[in-house]
């Protein structure tokens, strides 16, 4: 198993990083790490943060990955407070079969994250829409 560490990726200039510092590891499973972007906002309750949880199928044969973000993208000061008027989120899943082989598992791992780390797939959520 992973140990909780912070996460540093480019911001969309290509060039500078954001580190999303871990902050609360799972437990086990079913229960979420999180990660949030500090250095971004005011307050907690504006920073982006990223979570993953993981648990077995219900026949064991494989293991759920679960990920979710919340981006608060329209942050304005209302009475002194920062206010979330609006926000991008993010979520989806891998299932991960426990027959493959570790070559096979981690193939998969790392051609489907670069696939969604893509310069076409980022294209399609800052556009809105899927390649035509």
């Amino acid at each position: 198993m992973p140990n909780l560490a912070n996460i540093t990726v480019k911001k969309a200039d290509g060039t500078t990083d954001i580190v999303y510092t871990g902050l609360v590891p799972s437990s086990g499973d079913k229960t979420s790490a999180v990660w949030k972007a500090q250095t971004v906002g005011a307050t907690p309750g504006v920073r982006p943060q990223f979570s993953v949880s993981a648990e077995s199928n219900q026949s064991g044969t494989a293991r759920r990955i679960k990920f979710a973000g919340l981006w608060p993208s329209s942050v304005v000061d209302a009475n002194g407070r920062p206010v979330v008027m609006d926000k991008n989120t993010l979520s989806g899943s891998f299932s991960v079969a426990q027959n493959m082989t570790d070559a096979e598992i981690s193939e998969f791992a790392h051609q489907f994250t670069g696939l969604l780390a893509s310069a076409l797939f980022r294209e399609s959520l800052t556009s809105g829409y899927a390649p035509t």
